[in-house]
């Protein structure tokens, strides 16, 4: 096989529809492998769909019930014997800074012993590590990445928001990050977005009004004005007041965007956050479970001149945080009953020790077994952030700020 340094340079070469191909033909070469498959998770994060000639030539399979699931799940290589076909079916997860992408799929010759070669396994990774960068670049000029994650037509809405997204996890040393939205497939007006530096991390948690293209195009006005003030450096009361004059200038108030602002200083686990009437934010430390009291200000574009005042509070190693939208919790059963705080302190407790990418998902499978399966009111969204600090920072102890209150 091409040495991955070989194969990285054969990637940036090839078309980027073609980039799979590259990837395949690299393995076969090396391994004689009989398969090699790509799936992708879809954007309900329930399926892995085949990359291929659409329509799909081959089923999709579940996130939770397949071999390529768990290794999508534990983000780690997972592999299956056919002692009769004298096979290995090797699963290695395609992730990019941890973002989960789907799995690649390669079936293997191997004599009776039924197992890889370490040394296989890793250079198998290294091919599935340098796919998944290649996809995200290759997104930016190609349909057939995006198309396959989709396990139904995406109303335009829910087309407009999946575009304004980062993604739905990521990774670095002093924290992880996981996000998902429901219904997947049609979005109403709820987002989320984070972008990070070297010493901070910005996350940014909003609730839309309306249905369709309106909710779509007053999030995408309001996500949009905070990147641009973001982006110019200012800081996190001016971001607000930026993004609240650019959706009352166009709506004159009639409209407006519940939003959560955080600036996370990832030295010192120092916190700035702004709750402009946004989804309500929880907090697992030590194993308690906390709803953290925000000082509630007007959401962005009710009024002209609204001034945005930050709090301050402080995460420690091993603290989780969830933002948590509205949805969750006016969700109603088919008989009429709303989604109790005890429901969604149960939810929390039972997930506490997933990792954050896998929070939301498990979390909004447990909604929808009480909410059913008839079409949804309204936006679910939940995001996790798992804080673990720099080894070398002295975070002391709780901020006298911190404001936690139980929940029983």
């Amino acid at each position: 096989m091409d040495r991955p340094s070989a194969l990285e340079r054969a990637l940036r070469e090839a078309a980027p529809h073609e980039i799979f191909d590259v990837v395949r033909s690299s393995i076969e070469r090396r391994f004689h492998a009989r398969a090699v498959e790509l799936l992708v998770a879809d954007y309900a994060m329930t399926r892995l769909q085949p990359v291929g000639v659409l329509p799909y030539t081959r089923r999709p399979l579940p996130v939770y019930e397949s071999a390529p699931g768990r290794a999508f799940g534990a983000q780690e290589p997972h592999c299956v014997h056919d002692r009769q076909g004298s096979t290995v079916a090797a699963h290695v997860p395609v992730s990019v800074r941890g973002d989960r992408l789907g799995v690649l799929s390669i079936t293997l010759p191997v004599g009776s012993s039924g197992s890889l070669p370490a040394e296989v396994l890793w250079e198998l990774q290294q091919c599935a590590d340098a796919l998944a960068h290649e996809m995200v670049v290759a997104e930016r000029d190609t349909d057939v990445f995006l198309q396959a994650r989709r396990a139904e037509r995406l109303t335009l809405a829910a087309e407009m928001q999946w575009q304004l997204l980062p993604g739905r996890s990521c990774a670095r040393p002093e924290y992880s990050l996981g996000a998902q939205l429901e219904p997947a497939y049609a979005i109403f007006g709820d987002s989320f977005d984070w972008s990070a530096s070297a010493d901070d991390l910005d996350v940014t948690v909003s609730n839309g009004m309306g249905e369709g293209i309106d909710a779509a195009l007053l999030t995408n006005l309001a996500i949009n004005a905070l990147r641009n003030a973001r982006r110019a450096g200012l800081d996190l009361s001016d971001q607000a007041y930026l993004a609240n004059q650019a959706v009352y200038g166009q709506h004159q108030g009639s409209q407006y965007v519940s939003t959560l602002l955080f600036h996370f200083h990832l030295e010192s686990g120092e916190v700035e956050i702004i709750d402009a009437g946004s989804p309500r934010v929880w907090r697992i430390r030590r194993g308690a479970i906390e709803a953290i009291d925000l000082e509630a200000q007007l959401p962005l574009g009710m009024f002209e001149d609204t001034a945005y005042t930050p709090q301050h509070f402080s995460v420690e190693p091993g603290d989780r945080l969830l933002f948590i939208s509205d949805g969750v919790y006016d969700a109603l059963s088919p008989g009429g009953e709303k989604y109790s705080l005890h429901a969604l302190a149960k939810s929390i407790n039972s997930t506490r020790l997933l990792p954050a990418s896998q929070v939301p998902r498990a979390m909004l499978q447990e909604l929808l077994g009480h909410r059913g399966s008839g079409p949804a009111v309204d936006d679910s969204l939940v995001m996790c952030v798992d804080w673990h600090g720099r080894p070398s920072a002295d975070h002391g102890q709780p901020s006298p700020d911190d404001a936690g209150v139980p929940v029983s």
